[in-house]
């Protein structure tokens, strides 16, 4: 499996295939809240299985990876990234 990487910090941040693909979704919408659903459709053009945590499940590696407080919930809406790239 290909891995991409970031830096955050100073540090050398490895993620998946998904990971990535989730971040830079986000990342293309900084600062701007984004639904589930469209994190899902991202991630099911890659042709990924789709279960009804697989966002979470990405979302909450992205945090441990990443910095919980970089990655907000919107409740009822999705999911921010904070504009501190």
């Amino acid at each position: 499996m290909a891995e991409k990487h970031l830096e955050r910090d100073g540090q050398r941040v490895n993620l998946t295939r998904r990971e990535w693909a989730v971040f830079e979704y986000l990342f293309h919408w900084l600062g701007k809240t984004v639904s589930k659903t469209k994190i899902e459709d991202a991630l099911y053009n890659l042709g990924s299985e789709i279960e009804s945590n697989t966002v979470e499940v990405y979302i909450s590696r992205l945090r441990k990876k990443i910095g919980g407080d970089r990655i907000l919930t919107e409740r009822g809406f999705g999911y921010r990234l904070v504009d501190t790239w």
